[in-house]
């Protein structure tokens, strides 16, 4: 089964670990030991967030859809969503429709990145509907996949994800090894197998 296909909605900047790394020299006149301590622990404290964002009754725990929607499962097999604004659609994309989207991610708070390293984004400065572009499609690992299945147009949300349900232990992805995922993404609009959709109009809600 083919992943869902993502429009992102303006052009999508990924900026590779090796930079994540460096950019922390270029910030201060830091120690090797101070740039190591940036991912010190880095399992062991992205498994506490995670246990922090459960413990949230504010958010909206969501189970990834992969996962078995029978049983209880462990933190880990949910994302964690606050809904920043809510659309008025009606209906939710399938795992096999293209969605247009507009997102930035961010890493956990760390010592130089206390907000979260920014390491994507289709958009900067402050988010505005009417002032994000168009580009290719992209495919995104299931904590992602599973918020944009339960999201309807209009939404934007604050998706609080596992790592687990991202890129888990792989040290080989651009990212650090056992990094949850935190991405602000705003449905545009989604189409099923087959329709059209001209650049930058929206689906009717």
């Amino acid at each position: 089964m083919n992943a869902i296909k993502i429009m992102v909605k303006g052009w999508v900047k990924v900026l590779p670990f090796y930079l994540l790394t460096l950019l922390p020299l270029f910030a201060s006149c830091s120690s090797e030991n101070e740039v190591e301590s940036e991912w010190h622990d880095w399992q062991e404290r992205n498994d506490a967030a995670t246990a922090q964002w459960a413990a949230d009754n504010s958010l909206k725990k969501i189970k990834c859809f992969s996962k078995d929607a029978s049983v209880a499962g462990k933190n880990s097999d949910y994302i964690y969503v606050k809904v920043l604004e809510q659309g008025s659609g009606t209906e939710a994309p399938l795992y096999t429709d293209t969605v247009r989207v507009a997102f930035q991610g961010r890493l956990i708070p760390s010592t130089n990145y206390p907000k979260g390293f920014m390491f994507t984004y289709t958009y900067l400065g402050d988010f505005n509907w009417n002032t994000i572009g168009t580009s290719d499609g992209v495919s995104w690992k299931n904590g992602f996949s599973t918020a944009v299945q339960n999201m309807h147009i209009g939404d934007r949300w604050l998706v609080y994800i596992p790592y687990d349900l991202m890129y888990g232990a792989g040290s080989d992805t651009g990212y650090p090894s056992y990094s949850n995922m935190i991405f602000d993404i705003a449905l545009v609009d989604f189409w099923h197998p087959g329709e059209k959709r001209p650049a930058f109009k929206a689906r009717q809600k």
